[in-house]
């Protein structure tokens, strides 16, 4: 590993430790988010799995039932029968931090004449298909939106997760061998120049007896 360009100076030396500390600190707190990131991530991966598959297989039997509602019924009594929903749906987004992460929060908001009420059609000229279909889409609709609301969460905390791993990897592996590198280069330097210090220092003390004493 290379030392950084650096002056082998001791306020340098006390800088670098500093920021080998600050370095190490840092490391850990990232490998903790980065940790922490990964159990959350795993945690909603398996929930989008379960979720998917309800999902998916409530959209089967919706487009099961719409397919025979429309093999029973004519194209005019379908449009007919759909034209007026009597319920409104309106989705509120709002935002929650994981780990520094804003991820999106969707709610469903509905709005009816009646309570409860999902059929914008009377059952006299309709098929019973056709109030199947509605219901498995309406029943499905929240399991819906929190499908969308967890994969949306789980592609931000991807990117974050490998953000913070390229990170740990930079301190772990480049900035704090460096550092530890050039601490050592610059304590041997230091170390080196103290002995030349001190050799010169002998060599003149024996200079000065020589001349103060007249001896060889």
């Amino acid at each position: 590993m290379a030392v950084l360009n650096v002056n082998p100076t001791r306020m340098e030396l006390t800088n670098l430790k500093r920021k080998l500390l600050t370095a190490r600190r840092g490391h850990k707190l990232l490998k903790d988010k980065r940790d922490e990131l990964m159990r959350r991530f795993l945690e909603l991966v398996r929930e989008n799995k379960a979720l998917r598959l309800e999902v998916e297989e409530g959209i089967r039997q919706a487009n099961m039932h719409m397919a025979i509602a429309r093999s029973v019924m004519s194209d005019e009594a379908l449009d007919v029968a759909l034209m007026m929903p009597s319920q409104r749906m309106d989705v509120e987004v709002t935002e929650k931090n994981i780990m520094s992460v804003i991820v999106p929060q969707f709610e469903a908001k509905l709005k009816a004449a009646k309570d409860g009420e999902i059929y914008s059609y009377g059952y006299a000229f309709t098929s019973c298909d056709l109030d199947d279909a509605v219901k498995a889409l309406s029943d499905i609709m929240p399991d819906l939106l929190r499908l969308a609301e967890i994969e949306k969460t789980c592609q931000l905390l991807a990117a974050e997760i490998e953000k913070t791993r390229r990170r740990v990897n930079a301190l772990e592996h480049v900035m704090i061998p460096q550092y530890e590198e050039t601490i050592k280069y610059i304590t041997m330097k230091l170390d080196e120049n103290e002995r030349s210090a001190t050799t010169r220092l002998m060599k003149i003390k024996d200079m000065m007896l020589e001349q103060a004493h007249h001896y060889q």
